[in-house]
C-alpha cells in the first residue's frame, strides 16, 4: 500500500457501539441503570443500556436513542466517558465502544424495551458479573462522578432546584462513600464563589428546625475544591 493511498478493503471492518453509565441517587444508595440482556451474546445477563451506532446518526444522536429505546428514559444531559476498544470484548465481532455518562436526581422507574428483557435501578455497591466489560465502565464512570464532586458543581445535578445544604452534603456522602462534618461542609459549600444561590425559602422537610432552601448557581469550577475524606 502507498503511503497516503488505501483502499477500504485494506482495514477489517468492526462496529461502533454506545454504553451509558447512568447514576443518580435512590433510597440513599448511588444507583446505576441496568438492562437484563434478553438476547445472545450474555443473554438473561446485567448490562450496561447500549447499542450498535447506525450508519447515518452520530455516537451522540446514538446514545441518546438508546436511552430512550431501552429504558424510557429521556432528557438527560450526556457526557462522553471513555472508549473502549479491547479486541475481545465482545464474542460477536470487533466492536469499539464509546461510553457516555450521565447523572441526574431521583429518577422514575425505567422501562425496558426493544432487546433489554428488563431495567432496573441498582445500587452499585451490589452490581456483579456484569456483561461484556461493562463492569470496568461504570467503575470509569462511578470514578468520574466522584472526582468531579471536588472540582465541579455536579453534586448538585442530584439535587431537586432547591435544596437544603444537609440535602447537598447527603448526596457527597453517598456519592463518595464518606461521613462528612456538618458545620465543616457547610461553610466550605456556603463559602465557594457562585456554588449556591440563597432563594430566601426554608424548609422544614428534613424533620428539624427550619433549614435555608438554595438553588445552584452559575460557577462551573469549585475554588477552593472540597476534599473527598471525612470531616470536609
Amino acid at each position: 500500500m502507498l503511503l497516503g493511498v488505501y483502499s477500504p478493503s485494506d482495514f477489517p471492518p468492526f462496529a461502533v457501539t454506545v454504553d451509558l453509565v447512568v447514576l443518580t441517587v435512590r433510597s440513599d444508595a448511588l444507583c446505576a441503570l441496568l438492562v437484563r440482556r434478553g438476547e445472545a451474546p450474555y443473554r438473561g445477563r446485567w448490562a450496561l443500556p447500549g447499542g450498535f451506532v447506525q450508519v447515518t446518526e452520530s455516537v451522540d444522536a446514538a446514545a441518546v436513542r438508546e436511552l430512550r429505546e431501552e429504558t424510557g428514559v429521556s432528557g438527560l444531559h450526556l457526557e462522553q466517558l471513555g472508549t473502549y476498544g479491547e479486541p475481545r470484548r465482545d464474542p460477536r465481532m470487533r466492536v469499539v465502544s464509546v461510553a457516555y455518562l450521565a447523572l441526574a436526581p431521583d429518577l422514575p422507574v425505567p422501562v425496558a424495551g426493544t432487546d433489554a428483557a428488563a431495567a432496573s435501578w441498582v445500587p452499585v455497591e451490589e452490581v456483579s458479573a456484569l456483561a461484556f466489560d461493562h463492569a470496568r465502565i461504570l467503575g470509569d464512570g462511578v470514578e468520574r462522578a466522584r472526582a468531579k464532586l471536588e472540582y465541579t458543581p455536579l453534586g448538585t445535578e442530584f439535587c431537586a432546584a432547591e435544596f437544603t445544604v444537609a440535602e447537598l452534603r447527603r448526596v457527597y456522602e453517598i456519592v463518595w462513600g464518606v461521613s462528612l462534618d456538618p458545620r465543616n461542609f457547610h461553610r466550605k459549600v456556603t463559602g465557594v464563589d457562585g456554588l449556591l444561590v440563597a432563594t430566601g425559602e426554608t424548609t422544614v422537610r428534613d424533620g428539624g428546625r427550619p433549614a435555608a432552601l438554595f438553588r445552584r448557581g452559575d460557577a462551573s469550577v469549585l475554588y477552593p475544591p472540597l476534599v473527598r475524606v471525612s470531616g470536609v
